[in-house]
């Protein structure tokens, strides 16, 4: 496959951006995306050039750092991680657009790469347990309703990648922190701090400058995790019913 690629380029937080084009040839259709763009590297690094920058770990699927935009799609044309998109997805001669996060809260470092502290900070407001629970208990310590499990475990599958925010048009950050406030909440090991926990992480979420979240449900089309929209009025319960308690509405 021959293509036209159109990426992103940015050397800093500060400077100025602008889109740049690359021809790449004798990619294969099952090469993944970041296989793609590391050929592309390799071209640019023979060449003298400064190779594209972008987030990548496990490649896996399970990280969640391959935060692309592609084509106006974050992740790509399909429902997965940017390194589980392969490019057969593609066609020959095609011109792919390829861009970070656009996104107040998630500043760009450099070229693909965006900086999302952002969410660390949200899960450090509230992603603890206060009770001390030592070495790996026996399975069936603690009686666990099997719909809470499955539920928690459905919310514990949001590998954080952002891609909610990315595809949000109010760039809101509310599938991800409710992913972790539900995942969090309805177990027994995280009761304790089940109020506190939903007011501080969505006091986080609202202090880091996410937009605001008015339901339009790109987030949960475009998570590779399938996280659903439910998720969030499921906290928005939450939260009410701890601002209502604690007084602080």
């Amino acid at each position: 496959m021959r293509l036209t690629l159109r990426v992103w380029r940015q050397k800093n937080t500060g400077a100025e951006g602008a889109m740049s084009t690359y021809e790449v040839d004798g990619i294969s259709a099952d090469m993944s995306f970041l296989e793609m763009l590391d050929t592309l590297n390799e071209e640019l690094i023979l060449a003298g050039d400064d190779p594209v920058a972008f987030d990548h770990d496990c490649r896996e699927g399970i990280c969640g750092a391959c935060s692309l935009v592609i084509n106006g799609d974050a992740h790509g044309p399909e429902r997965t991680t940017t390194c589980q998109l392969h490019m057969r997805s593609f066609q020959d001669g095609d011109t792919i657009d390829i861009e970070p996060w656009r996104a107040a809260a998630f500043p760009v470092v450099k070229d693909l790469v965006v900086d999302r502290s952002a969410f660390d900070r949200i899960i450090q407001a509230g992603g603890y347990i206060s009770v001390p629970t030592g070495a790996a208990p026996e399975a069936h310590a603690t009686p666990v309703p099997k719909p809470d499990a499955d539920f928690a475990f459905e919310h514990a599958e949001c590998i954080g990648c952002g891609a909610c925010v990315a595809a949000c048009p109010n760039g809101a950050a509310m599938l991800f922190t409710s992913a972790k406030v539900n995942h969090l909440g309805v177990l027994p090991q995280g009761a304790p701090e089940r109020e506190t926990r939903v007011l501080d992480m969505v006091a986080q979420m609202d202090s880091e400058g996410f937009g605001g979240c008015t339901l339009a449900g790109e987030c949960a089309t475009v998570c590779p995790k399938g996280i659903p929209l439910v998720s969030i009025t499921s906290m928005n319960r939450e939260w009410l019913r701890a601002t209502r308690k604690s007084g602080k509405r």
